[in-house]
């Protein structure tokens, strides 16, 4: 055995799954164990919940099987970081343990809308467009839903804090977590990297007292050591540092090598992203902010298409049945059955155009806005339909990079994509086709592990600084360069088509609202 060698080892806790990593200071994914969780209950239509506990003690079986299976020595392994899913929230009592299941970020439930805005602030709100947008903001807060609907909860609520910062407590024994992993309806100030102060709009939205919000320290920073208890349980050696690192999007960002604003990171996840990094706060979408990066002091823009690929999901549950079966027998996944499908239907579905506002956003578009397929033939099958939901996600994409460049005012040169749609050659080369520009695939699917062992690689000082670390641990498997012939035919559909779809649509998107009252109107 080289005692030479040295690892970081990584807890990516996902909504589907818990994974263990073990990998070396070149980027190789050396042990991996997975396992796969309930993500949440419903007690009541539109919750996702899920027991706090539940979740730590998956991760300690994932992390103990991952122990007891390694051939690495675990003394060659140098420290630890955690990165988990976004938004889940859980209330803690002063001795640590959760009060109420964890509200997961897949969460529906809506809080009432009591105090605040109110007079002439709510009126200049309306003026400029923006009252519906910090509405649907307070009514999404969980721990306004909380206060309102469990005081009870709330008063014992020592500290209130998301899904990362439970797990460090676990493992540290100190209420405490990442800037980067601060993403979600909290009182925090997206500007300065800390929470919000007392007049801050921020803290008027969700206004949590201080004293229940943890300590702050930045990516790539220690957050504490591995406890004698976190050490039975997890398997992980006493003493162990564990150093912070970031949310899943963030990390996975930083682990496809993107620390620039020319390289953009597009992810093809439930939720599909468009992520730029940059040393400076943007706001894409005005008072939508740029979200903590893995990086210590910058900032990713982000532009989402809330359901992304979740229209996969979608697809396969409604048309995809004789693939699943066949899937079944064939020892393949429905996903690998239908890229075969599309594979003969050449580019642009033969007019099929997709708007993929299954969820809208609230401001991009309009809370107005509704699915829409247009251009139906009698040519047209599940195929077409198919790769216009790829073509449609992408089309969407694509229009929010534009809205990137357009202000950060660097022009895209690269994408590098993650996320379940990269496992698509069809999916890679559409999009390269669709951008016009290249389009790299990392060389793991690992990419959120990747980027939090990169931030504990930099920690740790096993790198000195992010360059060298992405230098050394990212690289590229696959690049796809646009095709000429299909990039001028999805030129023209994307122009010509697809930008012009909502606001064509949108006057029957309103017509639609006014009449059924979907989405409900905020007044």
């Amino acid at each position: 055995m080289n005692n030479t060698k040295k690892y970081v080892a990584v807890v990516d806790a996902g909504t589907q799954s818990i994974r263990a990593v073990i990998i070396d200071l070149h980027g190789n994914i050396c042990e991996i164990e997975k396992t796969e969780i309930e993500p949440y209950f419903s007690d009541q239509p539109g919750y996702a919940e899920q027991d706090a506990d539940y979740l730590w003690d998956m991760l300690c079986k994932t992390t103990q099987r991952l122990v007891k299976k390694s051939n690495i020595d675990i003394s060659q392994i140098k420290g630890l970081s955690i990165t988990s899913q976004r938004g889940t929230v859980v209330n803690l009592d002063k001795d640590g343990k959760p009060l109420r299941p964890a509200i997961i970020w897949l969460d529906q439930r809506k809080a009432r809308i009591d105090n605040w805005p109110k007079g002439i602030v709510k009126k200049g709100l309306q003026i400029i467009n923006m009252y519906e947008s910090l509405a649907h903001a307070i009514k999404d807060g969980e721990s306004n839903w909380i206060r309102q609907n469990q005081p009870e909860i709330w008063e014992k609520t020592h500290k209130y804090v998301f899904l990362s910062a439970f797990f460090n407590y676990r493992l540290v024994g100190k209420y405490i977590d990442s800037v980067g992993s601060t993403v979600g309806y909290m009182p925090f100030d997206y500007k300065k990297h800390q929470w919000s102060k007392k007049g801050d709009v921020n803290s008027k939205l969700f206004p949590v007292e201080r004293d229940k919000l943890v300590d702050l320290v930045k990516p790539s920073e220690l957050l504490g050591n591995i406890t004698k208890l976190a050490s039975e349980q997890t398997g992980f050696p006493e003493g162990l540092p564990v150093i912070a690192a970031a949310a899943d999007k963030a990390c996975e960002v930083l682990g496809s090598g993107c620390s620039t604003p020319e390289i953009a990171c597009l992810s093809y996840g439930t939720t599909a992203t468009i992520e730029t990094v940059n040393n400076k706060y943007v706001e894409v979408i005005p008072f939508f902010p740029s979200y903590p990066s893995a990086i210590p002091d910058h900032f990713n823009t982000e532009v989402m298409i809330y359901r992304g690929y979740w229209m996969i999901k979608w697809f396969k549950n409604e048309f995809g049945h004789k693939e699943v079966e066949l899937s079944k027998q064939l020892g393949k996944l429905p996903e690998e059955l239908f890229d075969e499908m599309i594979e003969k239907i050449t580019p642009g579905s033969m007019g099929l155009t997709l708007q993929p506002y299954w969820s809208p956003g609230v401001k991009i578009p309009g809370i107005e806005a509704k699915g829409a397929v247009i251009g139906f033939g009698d040519v047209h099958t599940r195929a077409h339909l198919y790769r216009s939901i790829l073509e449609g996600l992408t089309y969407a994409l694509k229009d929010g990079a534009i809205r990137t460049e357009n202000k950060t005012g660097v022009k895209i040169q690269k994408l590098r994509v993650s996320g379940g749609g990269s496992q698509s050659k069809n999916a890679l080369q559409m999009t390269a086709d669709i951008f016009d520009i290249p389009v790299e695939k990392p060389h793991t699917y690992e990419t959120s592990a990747l980027g939090a062992a990169i931030n504990c690689t930099v920690g740790l000082k096993l790198y000195p600084d992010f360059d060298a670390a992405i230098k050394n641990m990212c690289r590229v498997s696959e690049v796809y360069l646009p095709m000429p012939e299909n990039r001028d035919i999805y030129k023209k559909l994307f122009n010509n088509v697809y930008l012009k779809m909502y606001k064509q649509l949108k006057p029957l998107y309103s017509e639609i609202r006014e009449i059924t009252n979907y989405p409900k109107r905020e007044y």
